[in-house]
């Protein structure tokens, strides 16, 4: 009996950390657009900035660079708003991953309610297939979240995994990986395509790589953050290999 080789899996780097060093002191260094061109360089596979409405890391020039600049795909993430519908259909990125966002919150805290807010979600995912893009959704790995997805037209889900990454102990985090493998196969099942991101890491991120649903991870704390120790370039080929490992 042959088996089949298994799907290739995509990294994505989010580069709002880079911004959020810059933007402590103030100026234009480090540079975020430096850094994806850089991750670009060093393998990765698409490049994901949050556009936050207090623009407290990624800024809206950042944007219209990365969309200059960049060769691989684009992820704008973004809150479900008037105004950054508006940014996201003009720039027209690759990809727009519509994720919770409050401004107290120091990171995006559990997934986005698509099931409570689909009467509001539906025109925002309309207008931004209607300019080509690619909606995304960031979900906890709940089956009527994905249903809800999937009845709105979102092309890809995002699962959180911040609850498998924080979890306390080996059972909890057993649980969680549970819930992950669940919602990657109901989705799969319901015709998304299915993504992972939230708190992996190399030490982590193995049996999410290996769930074979998952088309991409998408990864930017701790990259940035080891990339003070290792350089960006480093870090982006061990976390590929990694992943690519977790996959056979």
């Amino acid at each position: 009996m042959t088996t089949s080789p298994a799907t290739p899996i995509r990294l994505g780097v989010n580069i709002d950390h880079i911004a959020t060093v810059r933007n402590a002191r103030g100026g234009t260094h480090p540079d975020p657009v430096k850094g994806a061109l850089l991750a670009q360089a060093s393998g990765a596979d698409g490049i994901t900035a949050h556009l936050r409405e207090d623009r407290r890391h990624i800024r809206d020039a950042d944007l219209e660079r990365l969309r200059a600049e960049l060769s691989i795909p684009l992820n704008m993430e973004m809150a479900a708003t008037e105004e950054m519908t508006t940014i996201a259909t003009r720039l027209r990125p690759h990809a727009c991953c519509l994720v919770p966002e409050r401004r107290q919150e120091v990171t995006t805290e559990g997934g986005l309610d698509v099931r409570g807010q689909a009467s509001e979600l539906a025109p925002r995912i309309a207008r931004l297939r209607d300019a080509g893009i690619r909606v995304s959704l960031f979900i906890d790995p709940d089956p009527a979240q994905i249903e809800t997805a999937a009845e709105l037209g979102a092309a890809v889900v995002e699962l959180h995994t911040g609850a498998y990454a924080d979890a306390r102990n080996e059972a909890a985090r057993a649980i969680e990986l549970g819930r992950l493998t669940a919602g990657a196969e109901h989705a799969a099942r319901c015709g998304l395509e299915v993504h992972a991101g939230h708190g992996l890491t190399y030490d982590n991120v193995s049996p999410v790589a290996a769930l074979p649903q998952v088309m991409e991870l998408n990864i930017g704390h701790f990259l940035i953050g080891q990339a003070i120790f290792d350089g960006l370039p480093a870090v982006i080929r061990h976390m590929k290999g990694v992943i690519a490992a977790s996959r056979k």
